[in-house]
């Protein structure tokens, strides 16, 4: 979720659509123009979480070795054990466009799309969701990210921006606008016609641009794009007032929290989407840990070095127990975030995790190797949306002869090569796509949609 008034490069719709002519499909735009929830409400909403945990897992102490409904937690994932009902630890997924790289894999985690030098990303399933459900909510998605990038990418191929902050993201959501409506206007319609004025030069340097520089312009159009599609929507949304937040509610979410305090930090982007989810503001939601390269140390339980750097171990028999331990913290997390929506009720009533997906996990395996197969994976909640949980659903079954972790290096070849090469990440995307009620029988690279 972008805040609108931080982009210096914002425009009114009907200045874009004068401006650059056909580059703008008229049908994107109205389909994206929001309805006030008093005006059409939907009797159970959907809703979607991803929650991404860089550089894969220490996969000795993650894997889950039974299938089925028997299936004994391992070590790293011990905190969901209380979850059992409601979640479906998943092996044998794996991403064929992620092409055992580092920025690829994050980027490719919600695409399904292929990033070889000269390919560009395809839209994430979120955006996908929020196509369908943007109408209902004053915002489309949220996207945060402790550090790095989001999750989050557009039909073009675009990055979408993120916010970090949480007091920063609690305003943006639940405060009224500095000056009030009026001025919000004003800005916004200010920002608008700086950029309709440089548009037009835009144009005429388009006719003398290389190839290169014509596919960076249309990157920069995306962007102004997507960005007025926002614009227009929070100008739609300023006379709906904003939602009553409790005070117990507020003291917990505004405020900000420094990186040597990651628990408290990730509960309360946690508490931050779970009250985002109860007030309907939005329906979609993506929370990065942290990037490929950059996830940060947990100095409060121990772990001064960085995720990259743990995950990149060498066999150091230290480093693998901090990324464990990492590992454990993280999903203890993750918990933490269940419990909330199972505990917290949204407008009609309902408890939250029903009515909502949450999905944990990582684009790589076995981060040494930067092996991207066997992705470490658990689905939670939407069982109000169809979903069946309580099993290991392990897709590695019937194509390898079964876990060795007793053997290092047999373990960690399953990581980086596909036991099942017809298992693709984008066949569980799928099936959350048309649990959100997206009409598509295929996502990204999918070839089957996943049964839970």
């Amino acid at each position: 979720m972008s805040h609108f008034l931080s982009q210096s490069w914002l425009i009114d719709r009907r200045h874009a659509l004068r401006a650059m002519g056909t580059c703008i499909s008229l049908p994107f735009l109205e389909c994206m123009v929001p309805l006030r929830a008093a005006e059409q409400q939907v009797a159970t909403p959907k809703r979607s979480a991803f929650i991404y945990l860089a550089n894969g897992v220490h996969s000795l102490n993650y894997q889950i070795t039974t299938p089925g409904r028997d299936y004994q937690f391992s070590r790293s994932l011990k905190p969901l054990e209380k979850h059992r009902e409601v979640i479906t630890p998943i092996s044998g997924l794996h991403h064929p466009g992620a092409l055992s790289h580092h920025h690829n894999c994050i980027s490719v985690w919600l695409t399904g799309g292929k990033l070889g030098p000269s390919d560009k990303n395809t839209i994430s399933v979120d955006q996908k969701m929020a196509e369908i459900t943007a109408k209902h909510t004053r915002y489309s998605s949220m996207e945060i990210a402790l550090t790095g990038d989001s999750l989050g990418w557009t039909a073009d191929g675009v990055r979408l921006p993120s916010m970090r902050r949480c007091s920063e993201i609690f305003a943006s959501l639940f405060e009224e606008p500095k000056g009030g409506k009026t001025a919000q206007r004003r800005t916004l319609r200010r920002k608008g016609s700086v950029l309709d004025a440089n548009l037009a030069e835009v144009r005429k340097l388009e006719q003398t641009m290389g190839a290169a520089d014509k596919g960076r312009l249309d990157q920069y159009l995306t962007s102004v794009r997507e960005a007025e599609v926002r614009t227009r929507r929070a100008d739609a949304w300023l006379d709906t007032p904003l939602p009553t937040i409790a005070d117990d509610d507020r003291k917990r979410t505004n405020r900000d929290i420094p990186h040597t305090q990651a628990g408290d930090y990730f509960r309360t982007v946690y508490d931050l989407i779970v009250l985002a989810f109860q007030t309907d503001l939005t329906r979609v939601a993506t929370f990065s840990l942290g990037g490929e390269g950059d996830a940060f140390a947990i100095p409060e339980i121990g772990i001064t070095e960085s995720r990259h750097q743990l995950s990149h171990h060498g066999g150091d028999a230290g480093y693998m127990e901090k990324l464990t331990n990492y590992d454990t913290f993280a999903i203890e997390q993750y918990s933490y975030f269940l419990t909330r929506l199972a505990e917290t009720k949204d407008l009609n009533g309902k408890p939250l995790l029903g009515t909502t997906m949450a999905l944990f996990g990582s684009g790589m395996s076995y981060g040494h190797s930067h092996g991207n197969a066997n992705l470490p994976l658990v689905l939670a909640g939407g069982s109000d949306l169809g979903l069946k949980h309580g099993s290991h659903l392990d897709l590695n079954q019937g194509h390898f002869k079964g876990y060795q972790l007793d053997k290092p290096g047999e373990h960690y070849s399953l990581c980086s090569r596909p036991a099942n090469p017809n298992a693709h990440m984008s066949n569980l995307l799928l099936l959350m796509a048309q649990c959100m009620g997206v009409e598509t029988d295929n996502f990204g690279d999918s070839n089957k949609v996943i049964e839970l």
